[in-house]
């Protein structure tokens, strides 16, 4: 007996060091995803050139957050740098191209969370802000708050050097169309928003650590400063080391009433539940009060998932592993 124990114990020893050569060997794992926006996205809508575009609208953020997680970035400098592009893109309800309030001026949101501290920063309402995540990043590292709003929070973009631009570098004529059906009757603005053209992302980076972020221009036609979820730290905006991150698009009503961000890393920390059915389960309930809309899910173990309750969401994900996938339509 001790003579096989002693042939036995290297062959331990041997594999338990191949084991944890291997475990250092093993590339550290990151993972992104994004979104654009989720509400009535059909193909028989959609052109060729015009479902390209956002395709490679949606690319182009991907690539600007795998680019940082790829070099050993931060999981919020890679949030950050996607939700930003995208802010820049007037496809999108979020930064120059964000809809209309009612009184023909835009009210722009945006939250930030980091997963590791739980440090979130956002703002609502800014009018003059070119990147409201930048802000709201801007909130959550260099003030003792997490929601600033309207003038203060335009005070504090100013103080700190953040670049300001007329309300009217956000307009495109698109959005004022929209609006101007919304004002004469003829839809409604939920019919001119056909989709929630918020703008998102999640990730995971090499250390182990997530964020999220979120940034909208809200609803068309929006009065007497009607906030969304979007900035709502648990609502359309959550992140937490060692469950999950989470960014919402939709019918912000809805998704606030359900606490969904904070509802879905719930399900999964409390329940077990993977990121997916979490999802699912979570907007579920969104479905059950009556509102629709979507979700970007990046959890602990590096899964990055979609939720759609609607016909489509802007969208796109990829990780270390090789994934890279940009999608519209809910069937994709």
């Amino acid at each position: 007996m001790k003579k096989l124990i002693g042939m036995i114990a290297p062959l331990l020893v041997a594999m338990a060091g191949g084991s944890a050569a291997m475990a250092q060997n093993a590339e550290p794992r990151w993972s992104i995803a994004i979104h654009g926006g989720a509400g009535t996205l059909e193909r028989k809508d959609m052109t060729t050139e015009k479902d390209a575009a956002y395709r490679a609208a949606l690319q182009a953020a991907l690539d600007a957050g795998k680019a940082v997680l790829a070099a050993g970035g931060t999981s919020l400098d890679a949030v950050t740098a996607a939700v930003r592009l995208l802010e820049e893109d007037p496809k999108f309800n979020a930064g120059k191209g964000a809809v209309y309030t009612w009184d023909g001026a835009h009210e722009l949101d945006a939250a930030i969370m980091d997963g590791r501290t739980r440090a979130a920063g956002a703002v609502a309402g800014v009018t003059t802000v070119r990147n409201p995540i930048l802000l709201a990043r801007k909130v959550m590292e260099d003030s003792p708050h997490v929601m600033l709003a309207g003038k203060g929070a335009e005070q504090f973009a100013s103080e700190k050097g953040l670049e300001l631009v007329p309300n009217s570098w956000f307009d495109t004529p698109e959005r004022l169309e929209a609006l101007k059906k919304v004002k004469t009757g003829k839809v409604t603005a939920l019919d001119v928003d056909i989709k929630f053209g918020t703008v998102g992302a999640v990730a995971l980076d090499t250390h182990g650590n997530l964020a999220a972020g979120t940034s909208t221009g809200g609803m068309t036609g929006k009065r007497w400063g009607r906030i969304g979820d979007a900035p709502i730290i648990g609502a359309g905006t959550y992140a937490e080391n060692g469950v999950c991150a989470v960014s919402a698009t939709g019918w912000g009503e809805y998704f606030i009433r359900v606490g969904v961000a904070r509802t879905l890393c719930a399900r999964m920390a409390m329940k077990g539940e993977s990121a997916q059915a979490a999802a699912d389960a979570t907007l579920a309930d969104v479905a059950r009060l009556g509102g629709d809309g979507g979700v970007i899910v990046v959890g602990a173990n590096g899964d990055a998932v979609f939720g759609i309750e609607a016909s489509g969401m802007y969208r796109g994900r990829a990780t270390s592993a090789g994934v890279n996938q940009v999608a519209i339509y809910k069937d994709e």
